[in-house]
């Protein structure tokens, strides 16, 4: 039972029913991506812990596997102690789904490198956090995904907007933040890391452009030093030992001159991940069903080098279509994949450009290339009759 049914959990449940899985859907919408390949589907609450748990006991699934931070964490813990195989653990799920707990875990238990952090509950409180951290500084809720909330605070005379962003761009109604030092790094990464009956293992690092903490494009591999590399790996073993299961995560870095920081950790497969379906042998979606499953993980193969663009929706709109696509497959190595969501939102991701090349440059042009061809569009004459 997959608990978020977004193009992430898509393709996670694609993978698994060629593996002869019996695939649910569950979202808190109608129609998401992955309920249009699931062999059924549920419309619920997902924070609502009586919803989620009278769905999960109807159905008995041999595996819960959450693809999204907006669930009742609390309940899974529960329900994985009366039995159920919460994916990778409920404890990973628990901490991961709010900043506070995976970065008090991180820096303060296993004492990895991280930038110098804050928690405030008021505006107040705030003030003097972006006092004590100075500026400029990052503020975020504790609860949110796809950099909803998240802002770059430059003065003291900007926290109030900060604050009130991240109040508004969180979830669960949490009226927490954190507050963190600006990092001056000169990269960031994601390092997915499998564990696996093989062990742990490694993605060649991925690197991403991120635009109000959502990502807009990805590539793979992202260059680093032998040292980097060594360093962001033991980082991300350390961080998914102590998460413990069996699953793919999305261990998010900064490389900067004085060293590798820990940044966040996904205990699922990640949004600039998407770049893996052209360029690895196993794509992160294959990875993370085969890891859950229990089955062995060959050594990891990079086919070529690629990048990832995503591709947004300007306006709210319940009918849009996708153009452009034929001029977009025209790009060489280009691939092309439309979510399928039922309707847009400013800023919502509606599809992403998958490219490959001899090289990351390249792929990073025949990806901006492409995915300039595609188009979100509205028509207001049908968009009137249909509504």
């Amino acid at each position: 039972m997959l608990l978020g049914s977004g193009e992430l959990g898509k393709e996670v449940m694609i993978e698994a029913q060629r593996l002869g899985i019996e695939a649910i859907a569950v979202d808190r919408y109608e129609h998401a991506p992955a309920m249009q390949v699931a062999h059924r589907s549920y419309v619920v609450d997902m924070l609502d812990g009586e919803e989620l748990r009278r769905v999960i006991e109807q159905e008995k699934p041999d595996l819960v596997v959450p693809e999204i931070e907006a669930i009742a964490t609390g309940t899974l813990v529960d329900l994985e102690n009366e039995g159920f195989h919460i994916v990778p653990t409920a404890k990973a799920v628990n901490l991961t789904m709010d900043r506070e707990g995976i970065r008090r875990l991180a820096s303060e238990e296993l004492g990895l490198p991280t930038a110098k952090y804050a928690f405030a509950n008021t505006l107040e409180e705030l003030k003097v956090a972006v006092r004590e951290i100075g500026v400029p500084c990052v503020i975020k809720p504790i609860m949110s995904s796809s950099g909803k909330g998240q802002s770059v605070c430059r003065s003291l005379e900007e926290v109030e907007q900060s604050w009130n962003e991240a109040i508004t761009g969180g979830r669960a109604n949490k009226n927490r933040v954190i507050v963190e030092e600006f990092i001056h790094f000169d990269s960031e990464i994601t390092l997915l890391t499998v564990r696996s009956s093989s062990g742990t293992s490694f993605c060649p690092p991925i690197g991403h452009v991120q635009k109000d903490g959502d990502y807009i494009e990805s590539w793979q591999p992202h260059e680093m030093s032998e040292e980097q590399l060594l360093e962001a790996q033991a980082v991300a073993k350390t961080i998914t030992d102590a998460l413990g299961g069996y699953g793919l995560f999305g261990v998010e870095l900064f490389l900067s001159a004085t060293g590798v920081y820990f940044s966040e950790v996904s205990p699922r497969p990640h949004d600039t991940g998407m770049v893996t379906m052209a360029t690895q042998d196993l794509s992160e979606f294959a990875l993370h069903i085969r890891a859950i499953l229990g089955y062995p993980i060959p050594q990891i193969q990079l086919w070529k080098p690629g990048a990832s663009h995503t591709i947004k929706a300007r306006e709210e709109r319940k009918v849009y279509e996708v153009t452009g696509i034929s001029e977009s497959l025209a790009v060489p190595n280009t691939q092309v994949r439309v979510f399928g969501k039922p309707e847009t939102k400013v800023g919502r991701r509606m599809a992403v450009v998958l490219s490959n090349g001899n090289s990351v440059i390249e792929a990073r042009e025949k990806a901006k290339l492409a995915a300039c061809k595609l188009v979100v569009r509205y028509d207001d004459a049908n968009s009137k009759k249909n509504n």
